[in-house]
């Protein structure tokens, strides 16, 4: 029987302070510092659920919905939201956080990570126990996005 877990047994949140370094030329957080934040906590959560080494495949979708400035604080949530053998499709939003707490997405992304071995051998994963409809939503919508992914695959894309 294939081992299963919690999403809340993987979940990980991650804070930063936008810095100079971080700003582009327009005075806003770059991108690509994102990217990389969202990346690196992808594979915490996935290692965490995959008790196992992991590799990034693909940034599944990235939606810039508004920007991060100098000194704001940035907060990642990251959760796994569907899996398959050995991939799993990991959510990750990105928050700025007023002082008093108070926060606003300005990212959301999905990204698709692969248990690995050693030698760089897919792994299967262990599957997944949802507790409530917002986590079955999520997990058909992450069915769709796997779908639309081998479709493209088979598309050459």
């Amino acid at each position: 029987m294939k081992k299963e877990k919690y999403i809340k047994d993987s979940m990980a949140e991650q804070s930063y302070i936008v810095r100079a370094q971080h700003i582009n030329g327009y005075g806003r957080l770059f991108g690509g510092i994102l990217v990389q934040w969202i990346d690196e906590i992808a594979g915490i959560v996935a290692k965490r659920h995959a008790e196992a080494e992991v590799t990034t495949v693909a940034i599944d979708n990235i939606y810039f919905k508004r920007p991060a400035y100098s000194n704001d604080i940035i907060v990642l949530v990251a959760r796994v939201t569907y899996v398959g053998r050995s991939s799993m499709e990991v959510r990750v939003d990105t928050y700025t956080e007023a002082l008093n707490g108070t926060r606003k997405v300005i990212n959301r992304a999905y990204v698709v990570m692969v248990a690995i071995d050693k030698d760089g051998h897919a792994l299967e994963v262990p599957g997944l126990i949802l507790e409530n409809e917002q986590q079955k939503w999520e997990w058909e919508s992450g069915k769709k996005r796997y779908q639309l992914r081998k479709e493209r695959s088979r598309e050459g894309y």
